[in-house]
């Protein structure tokens, strides 16, 4: 069983910052590509950042040069550093880790259940 839990939301003012932290536990073999995602109300869900095993990483238009994505291999963890936050990056953010579990060929996505992240206006 492989589960991912996000965790590090909150709130925060503008201009302020906070790292969102992406955890994977179980029978993992190894954490391949991983994207964190965002939605606000009434909104559909958006890519926001990737990376890739290899340490490739994209951005959104939207948070190039506000956001860092990183990776603990060690620690089967992936981070999201937010800086300069705005008040329309307020959403629920998500991750999602393709994973190779152990004993298996095929490597398979993974959803966390979000953490909340408000910007105050």
């Amino acid at each position: 069983q492989v589960q991912v839990v996000e965790s590090g939301g909150g709130l925060v003012q503008p201009g302020g910052s906070l790292r969102l932290s992406c955890a994977a536990s179980g029978s993992i073999f190894s954490i391949n590509a991983v994207g964190w995602y965002r939605q606000a109300p009434g909104k559909e869900r958006e890519l926001v950042a990737h990376i890739t095993d290899g340490g490739t990483t994209n951005y959104a238009d939207s948070v190039k040069g506000r956001f860092t994505i990183s990776r603990d291999n060690a620690k089967n963890t992936v981070y999201l550093q937010m800086n300069t936050l705005k008040p329309e990056d307020t959403a629920v953010y998500y991750c999602n880790a393709l994973i190779q579990r152990r004993s298996f060929l095929a490597a398979m996505n993974y959803w966390g259940k979000g953490t909340l992240v408000t910007v105050s206006s």
